[in-house]
Parts: C-alpha cells; sequence; structure tokens
C-alpha cells in the first residue's frame, strides 16, 4: 500500500496543514531537490532557517545543517527526515579535543568551518562557510587563528590570505580523494571544458581549476560564464541544478566517486513521515545553544558588512 502513495502531493498537503517549509541542500537527490521551498547552500540556508516563519522547519541535508537550523531558529520544530545522516568531516573534530587545544594555545581565535557540531561551534569565535571564508576571516588577519574541522579550505584560506593559522586534520572524505590524475583525465576528454572545483578539495587540485568556489558559487559562475562546457569538480547533485539553470550547456562529474553517501540517504518517503510523523527532531541543549550562536552571529555580522 505505502508504494501507492502520491509522496509529492502528501508532502504538500501536510506543509500547508503544518505551515511547515522544506530546506533542501544542492547535494540532495534530485527529487528531493524538487520538492523543497528553498533551496542552497550552506550558508544560504542557515540565513533562510533564521528568518522563516514558519512553524515547523523539514531539513533535508545533513545533521549539522539542522542543528544550525536550530540554533537559530529555537522556537521552530526542527526536523531532519533521516537523523542518521551525518558528515564524517563534522565529527573529525571534537569538543574535547578542541577544548585541550584552546587551554595550551588560550590567546588563539577559533575560526570553525559550519561543516561542524553545535558544540565545536560553541567553543568557536566565528564560523564561516565555503561562501563567506574569504569575507569573514580577512577582518582577522594579523591574529594568531585556528582553522577547524577542514584541512583543504583551511589551508587554501591560509595560503591565499598570508595567515598565521593552524589547520585541523579534518576532511570531506569525497572531495579530499579527487587525484591530480582524475583532472588530467577530464581535461583530456574535454578540452573545451572549463574546469570548476569546490575547496574543500586539495591545494594542488584548487590549483589546476579555471573557477574555485562554494557550491552556490560554482552555479552562479557557470549561469554567467560565457563557456559552454564545464567538468564539476563537486558532489554531483548540484549538476541537477546546473543543468536546470543552463540548457544547452554541458557538464561533465569529474569522478563518479563525487557522490555524498549522507547527503543521499533522503528519499520522499523520509520527508512525507518526517512531517506525517514529527518524530526526527533535532534539539540543542541552551547553554550550546547559545554560545554557538554567537559564532554564527558574528559570521553574519561580517558577511553583510
Amino acid at each position: 500500500m505505502n508504494n501507492q502513495i502520491d509522496y509529492v502531493s502528501e508532502i504538500n498537503r501536510l506543509k500547508k496543514e503544518k505551515n511547515a517549509v522544506i530546506l533542501a541542500h544542492y547535494y540532495q537527490r534530485s527529487e528531493v531537490q524538487d520538492i523543497a521551498d528553498y533551496l542552497g547552500d550552506s550558508l544560504a540556508l542557515s540565513r533562510i532557517a533564521a528568518e522563516t516563519d514558519a512553524d515547523i522547519i523539514v531539513f533535508c541535508g545533513v545533521h549539522f545543517m539542522a542543528e544550525t537550523a536550530k540554533i537559530l531558529s529555537p522556537d521552530k520544530m526542527v526536523l531532519l527526515p533521516v537523523k542518521e545522516a551525518g558528515c564524517p568531516m563534522a565529527e573529525m573534530v571534537t569538543d574535547l579535543r578542541l577544548k585541550k587545544y584552546k587551554e595550551e594555545n588560550p590567546d588563539v581565535k577559533v575560526v570553525c568551518y559550519v561543516n561542524s557540531t553545535a558544540k565545536v561551534k560553541a567553543l568557536s569565535d566565528v564560523c564561516v562557510t565555503s561562501s563567506n571564508s574569504e569575507k569573514v576571516i580577512s577582518h582577522y588577519k594579523g591574529e594568531k587563528l585556528l582553522y577547524v574541522p577542514d584541512k583543504n579550505l583551511g589551508t587554501y584560506l591560509k595560503e591565499k590570505f598570508e595567515l598565521d593559522m593552524d589547520v585541523w586534520k579534518g576532511f570531506c572524505c569525497i572531495h579530499n580523494d579527487v587525484t591530480n590524475e582524475e583532472v588530467l583525465k577530464a581535461k583530456k576528454m574535454h578540452p573545451n571544458a572549463q574546469f570548476i572545483v569546490h575547496p574543500e578539495c586539495q591545494l594542488d587540485i584548487v590549483k589546476m581549476a579555471d573557477y574555485v568556489g562554494s557550491t552556490k558559487g560554482l552555479l552562479e559562475y557557470v549561469k554567467n560564464s560565457d563557456c559552454q562546457e564545464f567538468i564539476v569538480g563537486t558532489e554531483k547533485g548540484i549538476i541537477h541544478q546546473m543543468e536546470l539553470s543552463c540548457p544547452g550547456k554541458k557538464f561533465y562529474l569529474l569522478t563518479e566517486n563525487l557522490a555524498c553517501y549522507d547527503m543521499k540517504l533522503t528519499t520522499l518517503r523520509d520527508v512525507y513521515y518526517a512531517l506525517l510523523n514529527e518524530e526526527t527532531k533535532i534539539e540543542v541543549e541552551e547553554s550550546i545553544r547559545h554560545k554557538a550562536l554567537k559564532s554564527l552571529e558574528k559570521m553574519f555580522e561580517y558577511t553583510d558588512r
């Protein structure tokens, strides 16, 4: 019987009944992207979560994203359709290890990639996303910094801005595995294509790119570029939006390995049952939420200048 449910219609019905809004990251399955009220990268979705007047936020993403929504909107119900959807990189820095580092380095400011837990954000001075990291971190030139948890984006920023910054050793399992050989092979196969890449890739890969940017940045770049072909060096989910936004242009995924298991866990069925049963709620302890909020608000302060 369940396989006869029209999930799209039922999701839309429940949204209206419950005053719910669906947020989805660009790396979600195409059909999940298509039913979202708002689609975006981490920065865009965090802003929407902070500003929505909906009673329920259904976050189609991974745990740290839904947690961030709850930090910004404590009075809203935040549902993560698949509570097991996590981010390995976010788990590569723990609050206990970060606290120990801070005790040993009391003068260091902690810059925290938003791909992190609420407990880690609570110990940080400011958050960044891949969209705004350059703008935010430019305010900290001349200070002693620690960047957590992504070593690749951190190293990219450290070199670009000549920062006095320690970099944690975390990484995105998907982006970190991209190889020079894969890039060279793709460029040989598609000689007229530009190579665009996410800064979560390793620095030698980033230096081979025609454009480096967040998922939103990559999408805007292909929209505005005169080039007609692109080799895409980030998670495959973004290609759905690129193809919708740029009919006639061609997009080649650098490697089929660019697929995030956790981002692909959420299905329409999961979204439906999350709305129906309201059982996959995300909660953040108030003392942690309050401290984590400060690091996010500092990010918005610098971004909005």
